[in-house]
């Protein structure tokens, strides 16, 4: 009998699922549940229900998956994995949940406010519906959570930055660790020899710095806030802003949170959080083409600071590596994050990068030329699976 692992990623307002078979990768069934919160919510597919909060979401889930023909409770269904978005400095590996692991997740919010409520919500949901199934928590910052200190620590007051646990965590470290595992094995070297640069350009948007295997330094720090420009975040921004917000602009606590994570970035540059939007804005003409074009320079140029930063820091790249979203199906980004960088070896071949969405598959390509210092690739991530594989390794099945 075929065993599956049930992964979930439980959004603020959805709960993404995927039912697989860690050895193959085969997709069983996968969907999204979304509006959660919203009595006229549903999945993607459109079937609408109550979804007024997670069980009911699960529940939707449920399902979804048994009228394709996978009920949950009647396959060989080994574990859910769940995927948390902060562990802070105590969770740095697979975590088997339990009652003590939830509450400390709980005690997290305060560092992912928008993220961990949701995830924690959702595995009490799971562990009641499925309460004598392994539950395990892979957790965004535990790729991070082996970064030097010397990457790891801000230039803050010392004893306030231990008592309140202010350091740089990192996040997206599921992708991170997938996709430069993938480019080495798609070059065939080993992932131990290379010295790797990892974009992931989604919503959210991170770089990361890699070798042998480890994490050297990324842009996210204490929250997904810091770093590269994303939809609507906008990453690195002077703290001095935010004073001066408070000042005289009168914003509190809850009103800089909100500008930060729902109205920055391309959102508070083109009104649009939506990259093909932008595009399109540029296409057009007129005022609002000038004002995308701006935002589109701005958030590549970052790209390129980010890239030539961590070209420093390893002392040699062998790949840049492009994934999520953005950075799979964005011929423009990936070619205007790697202009003038061909004194640090990174060129790509125009032929190649403009293959389109319709090259990307599961498998990674490459696209500088042949020959090239360092490697430029394509590499589609993918969290599920990575989820699935290390739940199943935690509980050695």
């Amino acid at each position: 009998m075929t065993a599956y692992v049930l992964v979930l990623n439980a959004g603020s307002s959805s709960l993404k699922y995927q039912l697989l078979e860690p050895d193959s990768g085969r997709v069983a069934v996968k969907g999204i549940v979304e509006r959660i919160g919203s009595t006229g919510g549903g999945t993607a597919g459109g079937s609408m229900g109550n979804t007024a909060d997670y069980a009911s979401a699960l529940a939707t889930a449920r399902e979804e998956m048994s009228v394709a023909g996978f009920d949950p409770h009647a396959v060989d269904l080994r574990a859910i994995g769940h995927r948390v978005v902060h562990g802070g400095e105590r969770f740095r590996e697979p975590t088997l949940i339990t009652p003590d692991v939830l509450q400390t997740i709980r005690d997290l919010i305060p560092l992912a406010p928008l993220h961990n409520p949701a995830n924690a919500a959702l595995i009490e949901c799971t562990i009641d519906a499925f309460p004598t199934l392994p539950q395990v928590a892979v957790f965004d910052t535990a790729f991070f959570a082996a970064l030097p200190e010397v990457a790891a620590t801000y230039a803050i007051d010392r004893d306030l930055a231990r008592q309140y646990g202010i350091r740089r965590y990192g996040f997206h470290g599921i992708s991170h660790d997938y996709v430069s595992r993938a480019a080495a094995a798609y070059l065939g070297r080993p992932y131990a020899e290379l010295r790797q640069i990892v974009l992931h350009l989604g919503n959210g948007a991170s770089a990361s710095a890699i070798a042998g295997g480890r994490p050297l330094d990324t842009s996210m720090g204490l929250t997904p806030l810091e770093g590269l420009v994303m939809g609507s975040r906008g990453g690195d921004v002077d703290p001095g802003v935010l004073i001066h917000l408070m000042r005289a602009a009168h914003l509190d606590a809850d009103g800089l949170e909100d500008l930060l994570s729902r109205h920055s970035g391309m959102k508070g540059l083109t009104g649009t959080v939506d990259l093909r939007d932008v595009h399109r804005q540029i296409a057009a003409g007129g005022v609002d083409a000038q004002q995308a074009e701006l935002a589109l320079d701005i958030y590549t140029r970052r790209l390129r600071k980010y890239i030539g930063a961590y070209h420093a820091i390893l002392g040699r790249l062998d790949t840049l590596i492009f994934t999520a979203g953005v950075g799979e199906n964005d011929s423009t980004v990936r070619a205007r994050a790697t202009e003038n960088l061909t004194a640090l070896g990174i060129s790509i071949d125009p032929e190649r990068n403009a293959a389109g969405p319709e090259a990307s598959s599961a498998a990674a390509r490459i696209i500088s030329p042949d020959g090239s210092p360092v490697t430029v690739l394509v590499v589609p991530t993918n969290e599920e699976l990575a989820i699935a594989r290390q739940a199943a390794a935690l509980i050695g099945g």
